[in-house]
């Protein structure tokens, strides 16, 4: 079969013969795949850069995709690496059975962006209804979804912030009660939960500023640390930590378990199942791999590989 294969991270993956995969436990079984998306997820997989990385090469990458089991069933799949191949093999526990009429691209393009918002909110800042919710890094596929998602949870109130002041329409348009440039992050007061996509040094200022600006610093509030697009490391102020209610927790693979992933598979998927999600997604063959990875990773339009 051909896969998409990373032989050197410091190059893109290549479209290249390997192996059928094989099954060999009791709950894993070959799927025909039909669809798995180039997010930034799988850019850090095929450069070696995620925090997950190993040494290992040859790779397949893609961590989850959409693929038709032996049986004819349709089934959304999460796995370790792999998904960017005609056929993958899955643990059917990672998986789950989408009703038929779904569009595999859609789901492919969606589910990993959705579920970083969506497991934020839901597993590590506990979303009340009404909250507060400020996502920084708005413009960017995930954050997009994450007003949506952040909407759809019950947030009260949504603030987008992001630098490319000429998306700030587009993200009102999507759900958000305002968006603002950086700079103007002092105006958001009340703040409950952060999600934040950016990190580093602008990060680090936002995070100062809101601590600033909250009416009753004693009052608690969430920095859910998703993304790093600014730097893998940020300069926090030990005076915002001492002097508000801020807690600061990350959310992706290893800091939410497993099984509670999964069990958020179904509601996540029956939410992006019913359209009302917009997911702007363009599927290419999985021949032109080379060519999706040369994509700006910053491209708010999702790739989607098809086999």
């Amino acid at each position: 079969m051909y896969a998409a294969v990373v032989t050197d991270f410091s190059l893109p993956p290549r479209f290249d013969r390997i192996d059928d995969p094989v099954a060999s436990g009791d709950d894993e079984i070959v799927v025909e795949v039909l669809a798995s998306a180039l997010h930034p997820r799988v850019r850090s997989q095929a450069d070696g850069s995620h925090y997950t990385a190993t040494e290992h090469l040859p790779l397949v990458p893609g961590v989850d995709g959409v693929g038709r089991d032996a049986d004819g069933a349709l089934r959304y799949f999460v796995v370790e690496e792999g998904a960017m191949a005609q056929r993958a093999v899955i643990d059917r526990r990672a998986s789950l059975v989408l009703p038929d009429g779904l569009d595999p691209v859609t789901i492919a393009a969606a589910m990993n962006p959705a579920m970083s918002s969506w497991l934020a909110l839901r597993r590590r800042a506990d979303l009340q209804p009404g909250q507060h919710v400020v996502i920084l890094g708005a413009t960017g596929s995930a954050g997009r979804m994450a007003i949506e998602v952040a909407r759809h949870l019950g947030a009260g109130r949504v603030s987008a912030v992001a630098r490319d002041t000429t998306r700030f329409a587009a993200l009102e348009a999507l759900g958000a009660d305002e968006a603002l440039g950086f700079d103007r992050i002092g105006e958001v007061a009340g703040a409950d939960v952060v999600l934040d996509y950016v990190w580093g040094a602008p990060g680090a200022a936002a995070m100062t500023e809101l601590v600033r600006a909250r009416p009753d610093r004693s009052e608690a509030f969430t920095w859910v640390q998703i993304g790093s697009v600014a730097g893998p490391e940020a300069p926090v102020l030990s005076a915002a930590l001492r002097s508000s209610g801020l807690r600061i927790v990350g959310s992706g693979q290893g800091s939410v378990p497993t099984r509670d992933i999964l069990e958020e598979l179904r509601p996540l998927a029956a939410y992006i199942g019913t359209g009302a999600a917009q997911v702007d997604a363009r599927a290419l063959p999985l021949s032109e791999v080379a060519e999706a990875w040369a994509t700006p990773a910053s491209s708010a339009e999702r790739l989607v590989l098809v086999p």
